[in-house]
């Protein structure tokens, strides 16, 4: 094949095109991940979505090489180049600093028990993305993708013109634009499906404690997780095979063994979406912009081409709920001062009042949108014990699951629900520890550039949420839809030395 024959052909294989292409010999991972990083010397000074590359990552590759010729693979992942938020933990020569550059030198000392499934899979760590720091938690005003230590990230289908989407912004801008076969972002409430919304890729959010949060510099013990961001929903699924699973440092994955499925991809049906029961919760619908709402009205109509049986509108008893930010407030501060407690005596700080002090003695570099929502968790105890913070946690439960998402789901008896991006119902998704994906939904052609919320014209992904565990479903039918429309398009990027 010619040159761009190949480079053709590598911008679109899946991670299983590129596993079978080693296992046959007409690829291997050495050359994979120099391409990859050939590609992010070409292009990424401009999107700036990767904080930091990994300095032994062609070593690992030329390992990886050596074993599978004298032990064969380790499976789909074997050699195959993954990004990692720069939250995720990792035991090598990378930092993991969540975008502060608090944390700019912290090396950690064991691996995130996400990293520790990809590593033991055989993933090369090509590197760390950017991130909006501390995952948005951090300043009221931060605008989404922004850094103290990386700066911004730029959405690579409108550098500077479309929003890029947070928290997890720099993995769903490196995947669009093909700096990495996969990536791995984490969700509190968004910080997965409106990237890769935003980006024109597959996000998956996983129910909380089917991925462990080990090692992952975290905002709330109730709602955080890790999942997979890829250009197809063939990709997600292989990513969650192999990071799904108990970890003994999360209490909350004690069940995962028994839950995950070692192989997502049997569940990939081409008329997955045939006689499928999904829910349209109108009142979710009711803030979009027209050229939106037509994204989302075209996708309703392919699920009824495809034989889906929709139920619209669906009613939800929680749809009028006035939700707080109390659980990951009181969760925040709880979760970050025993993280930093671990961490070396040499770094600058020790806990959240230490951050805060540091970010305060460098508010030139630290503080460009300020630190008003880490002020505002320094007010809690740290304890959990509030009742104030026990009150919210409750109604969480209580209006998410029973009054929300279990209650429309088991009244009409639906697969799933279906809103487009990252709207409002995501956030109980989220609340309640559900599994939601977002797939390539279409494009507004026309509309407005919102250059503080949504774009209102680009990409739109459309979200299936489920039920706790349903992964497979989602998968079913996210795999279908995408196969009935493929709405992804790949960005047209210019080199970073061009204006």
């Amino acid at each position: 094949m010619t040159d761009s024959v190949i480079e053709k052909w590598l911008l679109e294989a899946s991670l299983l095109d590129l596993q079978s292409a080693m296992e046959n010999g007409e690829l291997n991972s050495e050359k994979l991940v120099q391409w990859y990083l050939d590609r992010i010397e070409r292009y990424d000074r401009l999107l700036n979505s990767i904080l930091e590359l990994n300095p032994d990552a062609l070593e690992l590759a030329r390992e990886l090489d050596r074993e599978r010729l004298t032990a064969g693979s380790r499976g789909p992942l074997h050699g195959i180049p993954v990004l990692l938020k720069d939250n995720i933990g990792t035991a090598d020569r990378m930092h993991t600093s969540a975008g502060s550059i608090a944390l700019a030198n912290w090396h950690a000392e064991r691996d995130s028990g996400v990293a520790a499934r990809l590593r033991a899979a055989g993933a090369v760590f090509l590197g760390k993305t950017n991130m909006t720091e501390w995952a948005n938690f951090m300043s009221s005003t931060m605008w989404a993708g922004y850094s103290s230590r990386g700066g911004l990230v730029l959405n690579p289908h409108g550098p500077g013109e479309l929003f890029v989407g947070g928290s997890s912004s720099g993995s769903a801008a490196a995947v669009a634009a093909h700096l990495a076969a996969a990536a791995v972002g984490t969700e509190t409430s968004g910080s997965i499906i409106s990237p890769a919304s935003q980006n024109n890729i597959v996000g998956l959010k996983p129910t909380v404690g089917l991925v462990s949060r080990s090692g992952i510099i975290p905002i709330s013990i109730t709602q955080d997780t890790a999942g997979p961001m890829t250009r197809t929903v063939t990709d997600a699924a292989v990513m969650l095979g192999v990071i799904a699973g108990s970890d003994e440092r999360d209490a909350m994955t004690a069940s995962a063994d028994v839950r995950k499925h070692a192989d997502y991809t049997v569940f990939l049906r081409r008329d997955g979406l045939r006689g499928a029961r999904i829910g349209i919760p109108r009142y979710y619908y009711g803030k979009l912009e027209t050229h939106r709402l037509a994204v989302a009205e075209a996708a309703i109509e392919v699920l009824r081409k495809e034989g889906a049986i929709l139920e619209d509108p669906v009613e939800l008893p929680c749809e009028r709920t006035e939700w707080d930010a109390n659980v990951m407030r009181y969760e925040f501060k709880k979760g970050l001062n025993d993280y930093l407690a671990g961490l070396g005596e040499d770094q600058p700080v020790r806990s959240l009042k230490e951050l805060i002090a540091y970010n305060e003695a460098n508010a030139e570099r630290a503080l460009r949108y300020g630190q008003d929502v880490l002020l505002w968790a320094e007010e809690t105890s740290g304890t959990l014990t509030e009742p104030e913070y026990l009150a919210s946690k409750a109604l969480n439960r209580e209006m998410a699951r029973a009054q929300g998402i279990d209650y429309a789901i088991d009244a009409h008896r639906l697969d799933a629900l279906l809103i487009l991006g990252d709207e409002d119902l995501n956030d109980v998704a989220a609340r309640a520890g559900y599994p939601s994906i977002t797939v390539p939904g279409g494009y507004a052609e026309e509309g407005l550039l919102d250059p503080g919320g949504y774009n209102t014209k680009g990409p739109q992904g459309m979200t299936f949420i489920g039920k706790a565990y349903s992964e497979p479903t989602l998968l079913r039918l996210a795999y279908a839809f995408e196969q009935a429309t493929r709405h992804r398009r790949s960005p047209i990027l210019k080199p970073s030395d061009e204006k």
